[in-house]
C-alpha cells in the first residue's frame, strides 16, 4: 500500500491571529481525523519570517499533534539545523520522542534561504559547519552519557524513548549533504527523486566503513487535492496553490532541487504541470503512486474545503488503497 501522508504548513496570507488560530486548531483536529482513518503520516516543516505566516515551529506543532493522536507519525521535513542550539534541540526531540512512543522522524536540513540566517544573526558561510556540530551533538546528546561539547563536559537527561536514538535524517539535495550523512551513518533523505545523489551516497559508506540508507522521494511526488469536480475546485482554489507555489519558488535558487519546485506564473500552468493536482478520489487512486502527500489547507484554502478534501481521502481513497 502506498504511504498516505497529510501536510500541513498552515499558510495563511493576511490571516489575522483569531484566523491563525482557528486554523491551527483545524490542523489539529485533521490529523486526529486522519490518525482515525489510519493515515500514516503528518508531514510538516521549517520557515521563518514569511509573510504568509507559515510555520516556524514544527516541533511544538508536532508535540500538538502527538497529544491528539495514537498511532500516526510526524515527519519533520526538514529542520533547519543551524539555527538550532544543538542541546536544547536534542532535549526537545528526546521529549517528544517520549511522549509520542517513537513516532518522530526528523529530516535535518541547511535551509536555501540567507534572510532566516539573518533574522537569528547565524553566519550562512558557516552554515555547514553549524549542521555537522549539530548532528555530531545529538547523537552523542542522546546517548545520555557525558560528552565533551564546546570545550566543556555536558550531559543529558532524559534520554529518548527509541534506541538507539529517534530517527533523524539528513535531507538535501548536494554532494555535502550526502557525505555528512554517509561519514555520521546517517540515513539520507534527497529533496528530490536524485538517483546519481543515492549512488555518491552509497559510494561514500564504503569509503567511511558506515552504514546507511536512502529514503527517497519517488520519481513523481505532487501535492494532492481531492474534489468531486476538479475544474471548479481549480477554477475556486487554484489561487491558493498558485500562492504557495509562487512563494516556495521565489526563495529558492536555479539550483535548488526539489520534488515539488514548480515554475508556473498562472493557475492554468501550475495545473499543466502537474506539481500540484486536484484530482476526483477514483483518479486519484489511479494515479498509482508510491506515496500520496495530500495537502488540505494549501495556500490558505479555506478550512471547510481543506475538510472536503481530507474526508474524501480518508473514506475513499484509503479504503479503496486498503482493498
Amino acid at each position: 500500500m502506498p504511504v498516505t501522508v497529510v501536510r500541513f504548513n498552515l499558510v495563511a496570507p493576511g490571516a489575522p491571529p483569531a484566523a491563525l488560530s482557528a486554523r491551527y486548531r483545524a490542523a489539529l483536529e485533521m490529523a486526529a481525523y486522519a490518525d482515525e482513518h489510519g493515515i500514516s503520516t503528518v508531514q510538516t516543516e521549517e520557515h521563518h519570517g514569511a509573510e504568509n505566516n507559515w510555520l516556524p515551529s514544527p516541533f511544538a506543532f508536532a508535540g500538538a499533534v502527538f497529544g491528539a493522536t495514537r498511532n500516526i507519525a510526524v515527519t519533520v521535513s526538514a529542520v533547519i539545523g543551524p539555527l538550532h542550539d544543538p542541546l536544547r534541540l536534542a532535549e526537545d526531540i528526546a521529549v517528544l520522542d517520549l511522549l509520542s512512543g517513537g513516532r518522530l522522524v526528523t529530516v535535518a536540513g541547511i535551509g536555501y534561504r540567507p534572510e532566516e540566517y539573518a533574522l537569528f544573526d547565524v553566519d550562512w558561510k558557516r552554515r555547514g559547519r553549524l549542521q555537522d556540530e549539530l548532528l555530531e551533538t545529538l547523537l552523542k546528546a542522546w546517548t545520555g552519557e557525558e560528552f565533551a561539547y564546546r570545550g566543556r563536559r555536558v550531559r543529558l537527561t532524559p534520554r529518548p524513548y527509541s534506541d538507539p536514538h529517534p530517527l533523524l535524517l539528513v535531507g538535501g539535495s548536494s554532494k555535502a549533504a550526502a557525505r555528512r550523512a554517509a561519514r555520521l551513518g546517517l540515513p539520507f533523505f534527497p529533496s528530490a527523486h536524485l538517483p546519481e545523489l543515492e549512488a555518491y551516497y552509497k559510494e561514500r559508506l564504503a569509503e567511511y566503513g558506515t552504514e546507511g540508507w536512502t529514503m527517497m522521494p519517488a520519481a513523481e511526488t505532487p501535492l494532492l487535492h481531492l474534489a468531486e469536480d476538479p475544474d471548479r475546485a481549480w477554477a475556486a482554489y487554484g489561487a491558493h496553490f498558485l500562492h504557495e507555489a509562487r512563494t516556495y519558488a521565489s526563495w529558492q535558487s536555479g539550483q535548488i532541487r526539489s520534488a515539488v519546485k514548480s515554475a508556473a506564473t498562472t493557475v492554468e500552468e501550475l495545473r499543466a504541470e502537474g506539481v500540484y493536482r486536484i484530482l476526483t478520489p477514483e483518479q486519484c487512486v489511479a494515479q498509482g503512486l508510491d506515496s500520496l502527500v495530500l495537502h488540505p489547507l494549501a495556500g490558505g484554502m479555506p478550512l471547510e474545503e481543506g475538510w472536503r478534501s481530507l474526508g474524501l481521502f480518508a473514506e475513499r481513497v484509503v479504503p479503496a488503497l486498503e482493498g
